[in-house]
């Protein structure tokens, strides 16, 4: 706005009479456009505010059909093949999609490429109109070649080691033939992972949720259909087979919406300059130095599953399937709780990146809390009804009554580190939105992942499988108590302190809904009934601590969050707009997602 006022102020001494005249007469004009701003500024916040209740709904709603899926998946692998030698064997095979997942979709690729492209963005949207290269193409251009050739190399060694891989993942195994060939077909995956991850990223910075939430959907179709149309002639290897082919729907899934979002932009020339030091930069994202951190923590995570089907190979065919069941059930809160980060994640990122640590805190904290009581609300109900959950889910076909009491056994154990995965996926957002990510989330990883394996050896000598999940949940809460600590002094000062006392009256809570709906789980007879009249106790008791203790001492005002201005909020109404007070580049809107200053008057 300053730029096309100057070259008006050198022609103005020719005329000196019109400019006394002219200067009372500016004022009222300048008032009249702050007066504007500050109207635009209004709607702005209230599509801000729409636009991310839209896109938690559309998230919410597809991961709940995803989780579904998963969940006939698991019915069917069960209902199909039960618990034994062959499904131990896809399960060994099963690490390396679920491995890739985490560190291709869920955590390494979204934490390095969400505010990368955060950033391109921002530069587009600030660039002055003379640029002739648009920062986003220009970090696709730098990064998607790369990435592509180097997941296609892992994928194609995957395949010529299954062998090595088998051996050094599961010793022990009954049938090794049968997971290696399961891990050749698995092995594709790693490509269209990456690609998977690599689009999610990007669609989610452009303020596009739809497509990435439902990759999990046609992940699962794929994997299902295939199962049902080869299972008689290919038996557990044809849902190796649907992995392969899930990870395929899942590109096809989002590449239209990523080519659309791409050509929207500005179009460069074709013998455009280097970008702008912004967009130069990103375009080195894949540089080992700045992503280490973020793979050594992801890798770090997902070898606790690793640890898992190692301890279990020796143990009596089952014990892996039996993991593999409780968890997935287990895990379910968790990913629901979870939903409403990623959906913000982004805005985090833009905050940080604009210097706005404020703004970034509150959403943190807020979020934090709110994941804590979904979680925690499903971990209730999973440890009250666990058998009944098993029994309702899985026991029929070649899965009978003794797999359903160990999985149920299990699954309870489990859902005690529920919690503390949900703290780990969102706090370490804190850690990676801003720009350079830091080393603390990965050492502290390491550290659970130490305890893991520590707890873990005596723990399946002693209790076999359940004692495998117990060491589970001690490592990631560990993990998750020393990321909280830690998260005041980095890049999102969260207040620790108060966040930690919220999250123990939360889980007194928890406490307490689980003995409500272990009494409606024995009480009723029919396993569908008990399961539903149990959660809905648990509802009851979490929503009635909600109500009369919103206000305690270090848990935030939960049940009003969503409808009332922070006090930060509101001092900043009084204020210029962060649009008006910072360089362009910075506070612009990015591309179609919710621009800062709209997430800042909240």
């Amino acid at each position: 706005m300053s730029e096309p006022s100057a070259p008006s102020v050198p022609q103005s001494p020719a005329v000196p009479a019109p400019k006394t005249a002219s200067a009372p007469s500016a004022r009222p004009g300048r008032r009249a456009r702050a007066h504007a701003r500050g109207a635009r500024g209004a709607g702005d916040e209230q599509r801000g505010r729409g636009f991310l209740a839209k896109a938690a709904a559309v998230t919410a709603g597809l991961t709940a059909v995803g989780a579904l899926l998963g969940l006939v998946r698991d019915q069917t692998l069960a209902g199909y093949f039960g618990a034994g030698a062959a499904t131990d064997a896809f399960l060994v095979a099963w690490t390396v999609p679920e491995f890739a997942s985490t560190l291709l979709i869920e955590d390494a690729m979204a934490l390095i490429l969400v505010p990368a492209f955060s950033r391109a963005l921002a530069h587009r949207s600030g660039g002055a109109s003379g640029d002739l290269a648009d920062p986003v193409r220009a970090l696709v251009r730098g990064t998607l070649p790369r990435l592509t050739l180097t997941a296609a190399v892992v994928a194609a060694v995957l395949v010529v080691a299954a062998p090595l891989l088998v051996a050094a993942l599961a010793p022990g195994l009954p049938d090794p033939a049968l997971a290696v060939d399961c891990t050749r077909s698995t092995a594709t995956c790693v490509l269209s992972f990456a690609l998977v991850g690599y689009c999610s990223a990007a669609l989610r910075a452009h303020g596009s949720f739809l497509p990435p939430a439902a990759i999990y959907v046609a992940y699962n179709v794929g994997i299902i259909g295939t199962v049902l149309v080869l299972r008689e002639s290919w038996g557990v290897r044809s849902a190796a087979v649907g992995v392969a082919v899930g990870g395929v729907l899942m590109v096809l899934v989002q590449a239209p919406s990523l080519v659309r979002a791409l050509r929207s932009g500005t179009v460069p020339a074709p013998d455009a300059a280097a970008p702008a030091p912004t967009g130069g930069r990103d375009g080195r994202v894949l540089v080992l130095g700045l992503i280490a951190p973020v793979v050594a923590f992801s890798l770090c995570r997902q070898s606790q599953t690793l640890i898992e089907r190692f301890l279990a190979a020796p143990l009596p065919a089952g014990a892996i399937s039996h993991l593999n069941y409780a968890q997935k059930v287990a895990q379910m809160p968790m990913i629901l709780s979870l939903m409403l980060c990623t959906v913000s994640f982004p805005v985090v990122a833009r905050a940080l990146a604009a210097g706005d640590t404020e703004t970034a805190r509150h959403r943190v904290e807020r979020d934090l809390l709110l994941a804590a009581v979904v979680v925690l609300a499903g971990a209730s109900t999973v440890i009250a009804t666990a058998p009944r959950i098993v029994e309702l889910l899985f026991e029929r076909g070649e899965f009978g009554a003794s797999d359903t009491a160990a999985t149920a056994t299990v699954m309870r154990v489990y859902a005690l580190g529920l919690l503390g995965q949900t703290m780990v996926g969102a706090l370490v957002r804190c850690y990676f939105s801003a720009a350079r990510p830091l080393w603390y989330p990965a050492v502290a990883m390491g550290a659970g992942l130490v305890a893991t394996a520590v707890a873990g050896v005596p723990g399946a000598r002693c209790w076999g499988a359940v004692g495998i999940a117990g060491a589970n949940a001690f490592g990631i809460t560990l993990t998750a108590v020393l990321l909280l600590r830690g998260a005041h002094r980095q890049a999102v000062p969260v207040r620790a302190g108060r966040l930690g006392a919220g999250l123990l009256r939360l889980a007194g809570t928890g406490a307490g809904a689980t003995g409500a709906g272990w009494v409606c789980s024995v009480a009723i007879g029919p396993a569908a009934l008990a399961v539903a009249v149990a959660a809905l106790a648990v509802a009851g008791v979490f929503l009635l601590f909600l109500v009369c203790a919103p206000e305690a001492p270090g848990l935030l005002p939960l049940s009003s969050s969503a409808h009332r201005r922070t006090p930060h909020a509101r001092r900043h109404r009084a204020e210029p707009p962060a649009a008006e007070a910072a360089p362009v580049g910075e506070t612009a809107p990015v591309g179609g997602d919710v621009p800062l200053d709209r997430e800042h008057r909240r």
